[in-house]
């Protein structure tokens, strides 16, 4: 990874440049119904329509593209439970590269079968960090491939942060600008945007309550490790890594939770009402909306709808109990 002490609009800017040849500028989607029921302007940004079913596709992307000859030819290694497993899979492959994956051996069937579909090479795992990590070194130390992290990653926060701004770009400006939160990535790269192009936007995360370590990190002001999470929202488990909590303690606003009930009504409702397919993760700051409804009313709000690699069947197990 380049280590570098800070990260500016410019960075993300020439990550846009960098992945346009790769990825889908992803549609903005709005609901009158939506708009209605919360007396608001809401305006979703659809990664789960990005390449590889998640915004993830940014970041991996620009860290795949980033790499040199050298430092490529020797591919990529990661371990993820899902999304970024499947984007850097695909990025690797776009450019002729390996992409070697741990995963632990409860990742969602879906996710598992998407790495293989862009020809990632998996590795399974116990589902521990500590297993993860430890069958990353092997991996690494074996192939020399380039560990690229999920998200406490400079070249991955930048592109990340692109879906932020062509969210603007296309419907800007807005009051409030809001993402999920797990490990950070994707709200570290939305807040410097969006603070950057609208200095006076206010930029809320949403966070599962069973999973609310970022939450508790922001209050505490140092970083508060996830511990046993039990929520639907399995993108969002993770814990806040360095370089994501040293930018989200500078540009974010507030997290706002959501309980398990709230995501399931989310998800029915962005399906109901605005056609949008989204997996748990996603859901979670509308769910967050939902639990704070004053907080956004009479407001332009562009929301990041992160990923859909959710199977029907699933999704329709998981909203059963919101119908």
């Amino acid at each position: 990874m380049r280590i570098q002490p800070t990260m500016t609009f410019s960075d993300i800017k020439r990550a846009h440049e960098r992945i346009l040849p790769f990825i889908t500028r992803t549609p903005v989607v709005f609901s009158e119904a939506l708009n209605n029921m919360f007396d608001a302007q809401l305006y979703f940004k659809c990664e789960n329509q990005q390449k590889a079913g998640a915004f993830k596709f940014r970041g991996a992307t620009n860290a795949v593209q980033n790499l040199n000859d050298e430092e490529a030819a020797k591919g990529v290694a990661t371990h993820s439970s899902g999304n970024h497993a499947a984007a850097l899979s695909l990025a690797a492959r776009n450019r002729n590269i390996p992409a070697y994956i741990v995963m632990p051996r409860n990742a969602p069937q879906t996710k598992i079968d998407n790495v293989r579909s862009f020809d990632g090479k998996i590795t399974f795992c116990e589902p521990t960090l500590e297993a993860r990590e430890e069958g990353l070194k092997e991996i690494v130390d074996e192939t020399g491939a380039t560990f690229i992290h999920p998200y406490d990653c400079f070249d991955v926060i930048c592109g990340q942060g692109t879906a932020a701004l062509e969210m603007i770009e296309d419907y800007g400006p807005f009051d409030i600008v809001m993402a999920p939160v797990g490990g950070g990535g994707l709200l570290s790269g939305t807040a410097i945007v969006a603070r950057h192009l609208i200095p006076d936007v206010k930029v809320i995360a949403g966070e599962p309550a069973n999973a609310d370590d970022a939450y508790r990190s922001l209050k505490a002001g140092y970083i508060v490790p996830s511990e046993n999470p039990d929520t639907i929202a399995d993108g969002l488990k993770t814990s806040l890594g360095k370089l994501n909590f040293h930018i989200i303690s500078r540009y974010v606003d507030e997290i706002k939770t959501a309980s398990e009930q709230s995501i399931r009504a989310a998800m029915t409702i962005l399906k109901k009402h605005a056609g949008i397919f989204a997996e748990p993760s996603s859901a979670v700051p509308l769910a967050a909306m939902i639990e704070n409804r004053d907080l956004f009313r009479d407001k332009k709000i562009g929301m990041i709808i992160s990923g859909g690699n959710i199977s029907e069947e699933t999704f329709a197990q998981l909203t059963k109990e919101a119908d």
